[in-house]
């Protein structure tokens, strides 16, 4: 022990680095571990805390059967069901934040008595007034609203103006990525709105196992076939709680693994200035290696109090970053909560932090054993005498009296080839950073800035404007008047409907000619184009156990027919369980389909003149006309402020991780040169030149790291994220990766090291010859 601590006090600088590193590592590791394994139990806590349903079916109520709540009822392992007036609105659209909002939406009666889903409100103005409403939490979190302030609803194009008078937590419809919103008003604001309106219903169900509400919903839809369109039952809405988990915890576990990757690249940093450390300090103390053996120490004895050195660096390091994780936890719990609408408490868990400190304490004696234990091997003798070990009879690279080029950029590379160890941890070191920073500009490009990828990977088909046509109306010569309008480009039928596919319930897209698409999303094969022809996701494909070529039977309405399979699709959205058939295809098995949403294209206009445009000519044909541009702004806007948060961790513990292990290894080169910086100075060289040679030692290995770094961050960051997301639905990945932002980030981390390397440096200039003579 004494030994031990003599090693730490002897080298503080060094041992306060690797501490930051390690506490950095258990930080990161720790608050990973926590929010992976505790996101399901949180969620699932949720729902158990504030009753919502399992399974929750809505309606208009000329949709309505008897026979629905009846089947809810007496399904098996369903404990309780209950039935609400609702108001159900098909595309309502309301601000959130700083843009439109379009979703399908219900609205409850908040003094209406009910045991599942009741309104459980967080915050609440203490008045109240006629034009009172509540809003999910998310609202706040995500939406930028507060108490008291204006909440419009825009439906059917007419206005709903309310005062927010209390947010509440759901987990069933309260966020904007799940395409169904919940809202609640007080009972006089509700009759006024239901008379106006009309009223549905909503059918509710709690379960023994709620992992069977999937199997629920699709067993209701077997049971009672979502008629084709046209018919009363196509306005029917279903969610199940399973998909509303999956859909609400996806960003925050992909979160949650990136700080534990990014984490674990901090422990392999930690790891390798440990290899370095104890290599460098045999080599240094080779001398004192050999007195202690000469006295009476033991090899074993000596190994020990190497390896006890590092343990308590480590040991004491992880403590402090686990109680340090729980500090930053409210944070991660404020991203949590805008990503989900629901209030994240974080309680203690003993077994991830034990856990933790375990296995990075773990490493650190595996590492630090192997490194050390050629202790074993030194002979006193040859250990007082200076061992022919610590001499080098290496060949003399770059002879001066010989070699062409400047003096200083000569002694710094003789400097760099004469400590290939270090500079091999430099180089991993960089390699690692570099790579794990290039992932995460790559990441926050492609949700934060050109959003193209992202967007695709949801299904989504990037149009401008989508215009939802009334029953009634003849799509196709609607297309037709539409098309002739200024400023538009190009027009798709783009449809999204429920199809059975061998008994697996799969919404599914419906188009004229997927080559008009700007979205394809078959990543194998090709989308169909006869009416014999489906693309089916490779989740749906695993499901079925079929693929390319073979044949399935699908299902829509009272009809089946076959059909071959040409491709092999991806999308995160709906459980990444999507089909897709052509406009032919669909007439096989209903033959008055005729499509009912129009997606448009535009050029030279705004959206919202275009949507005020066609509901001035055709606003009789028209349901609704919603902007896809904002809509998307609007669900995406979540994902940006958490993958920025990400980056800025990374990007900040990159440059902090380059400064120290910049200023151990310069601090450690300088005590060990200081006759060679000393003589140099002697001879005429001023402090300014030996500090550009230090600097320029390092240029080589850190333009070597950076490149090899920043070739694997722009090769290898989609496959990455293609396993990251892979649960999801995502088989292969296609972000932009800008070589330009690659190349800067590159120059960025070079041109740091480079000022971090000439900033330390600077101790040289207390190094002089008289110095070394007094001493």
């Amino acid at each position: 022990m004494n030994l031990a601590l003599a090693n730490i006090r002897r080298s503080k600088s060094a041992t306060a680095s690797l501490f930051t590193f390690i506490l950095v590592a258990a930080l990161l590791l720790n608050i990973g571990l926590m929010v992976i394994t505790q996101i399901n139990t949180f969620f699932d806590s949720k729902v158990e805390q504030l009753k919502d349903p399992h399974a929750i079916i809505m309606m208009d109520y000329a949709s309505y059967n008897s026979s629905y709540g009846e089947f809810i009822t007496k399904y098996p392992g369903v404990i309780e069901s209950e039935t609400d007036d609702i108001i159900n609105m098909d595309i309502a659209k309301f601000n959130f934040g700083d843009n439109e909002l379009a979703s399908r939406t219900a609205i409850f009666n908040a003094d209406d008595y009910r045991h599942i889903g009741a309104l459980k409100l967080v915050e609440k103005l203490n008045t109240s007034s006629a034009n009172d409403i509540f809003i999910p939490y998310t609202f706040k979190t995500n939406g930028g609203y507060e108490l008291g302030e204006d909440f419009t609803i825009t439906y059917q194009n007419k206005d709903y103006k309310y005062r927010i008078a209390g947010f509440f937590e759901t987990t069933m419809m309260g966020t904007a990525n799940i395409g169904f919103m919940k809202f609640m008003l007080p009972e006089i604001a509700y009759q006024t709105l239901a008379d106006e309106l009309g009223k549905g219903l909503a059918i509710s169900a709690v379960m023994e196992d709620k992992t069977q509400s999937t199997k629920l919903q699709n067993d209701f839809s077997k049971e009672f076939p979502q008629s084709t369109v046209g018919e009363t039952t196509s306005s029917i809405g279903m969610l199940d709680i399973e998909m509303v988990k999956s859909v609400s915890t996806l960003t925050i576990n992909i979160i949650a693994m990136i700080l534990v990757a990014f984490a674990a690249i901090i422990v392999l940093v930690s790891l390798i200035v440990i290899k370095y450390r104890v290599s460098n300090s045999i080599e240094d103390g080779m001398t004192n290696i050999g007195v202690l053996k000469a006295i009476g120490y033991t090899s074993r004895q000596i190994l020990s109090s190497i390896i006890l050195q590092f343990v308590l660096i480590a040991f004491s390091a992880s403590i402090v970053g686990v109680a340090l994780s729980y500090c930053l936890m409210p944070i991660i719990g404020s991203i949590i909560s805008s990503l989900s609408g629901l209030i994240w408490y974080q309680g203690f868990n003993m077994i991830i932090n034990v856990t933790n400190i375990f296995i990075i304490v773990f490493c650190v004696v595996i590492v630090a054993l192997i490194s050390a234990f050629r202790v074993r091997k030194i002979q006193p003798i040859m250990a007082l005498r200076g061992g022919i070990q610590t001499h080098s009879f290496r060949k003399n690279y770059f002879p001066l009296e010989n070699t062409r080029g400047g003096l200083h950029f000569l002694l710094a590379i003789k400097s760099m080839l004469s400590n290939v160890k270090q500079n091999i941890m430099i180089l991993l070191i960089i390699i690692a950073l570099t790579f794990a920073s290039a992932f995460s500009v790559v990441l926050f490009y492609n949700v934060a800035s050109d959003k193209t990828a992202f967007v695709n990977l949801f299904g989504a088909e990037p149009a401008n404007v989508m215009i939802s046509v009334r029953q009634d109306a003849d799509t196709t010569e609607l297309l037709s008047h539409i098309k002739q309008m200024d400023h538009v480009s190009k027009i798709n039928i783009f449809d999204f409907i429920t199809t059975k596919i061998d008994n697996q319930t799969v919404n599914t897209n419906v188009t004229d000619n997927y080559n008009q698409l700007e979205n394809n999303i078959v990543y194998e094969g090709r989308q169909p184009k006869y009416d014999n022809e489906i693309s089916i996701s490779w989740v749906v494909s695993n499901k079925i156990n079929k693929g390319i070529g073979d044949t399935v039977e699908v299902e829509y309405g009272d009809k089946t027919a076959s059909f071959l399979v040409t491709g092999l699709s991806q999308s995160i959205g709906n459980l990444g369980q999507i089909a897709s058939l052509t406009m032919d295809g669909i007439q096989r098995l209903h033959s008055d389909y005729k499509g009912t949403t129009l997606y448009v294209y535009l050029d030279g206009i705004s959206n919202q003149n275009f949507i005020e445009n066609v509901h001035e000519q055709y606003g009789d044909y028209i349901v609704e006309a919603l902007d896809i541009d904002k809509n998307i702004e609007s669900q995406t806007g979540m994902y940006t402020a958490a993958v920025f948060a990400v980056m800025i961790m990374v990007l900040t513990i990159t440059v902090l991780v380059v400064v120290m292990i910049l200023y151990l290894i310069i601090k450690t080169m300088i005590i060990k040169r200081k006759k060679e910086f000393g003589v140099m100075k002697a001879i005429g060289y001023s402090t300014i030149q030996l500090m550009h040679q230090i600097s320029i030692s390092f240029v080589p290995v850190i333009i070597t790291g950076v490149t090899i770094g920043g070739v694997l961050g722009y090769f290898y960051t989609n496959p990455m994220l293609s396993v990251l997301l892979s649960s999801a639905g995502v088989k292969r990945l296609d972000f932009i990766v800008h070589l330009p932002i690659i190349l800067m980030l590159c120059v960025g981390i070079l041109i740091l090291a480079y000022i971090v390397s000439m900033f330390v440096s600077l101790k040289i200039k207390k190094v002089s010859a008289y110095s070394l003579i007094s001493e």
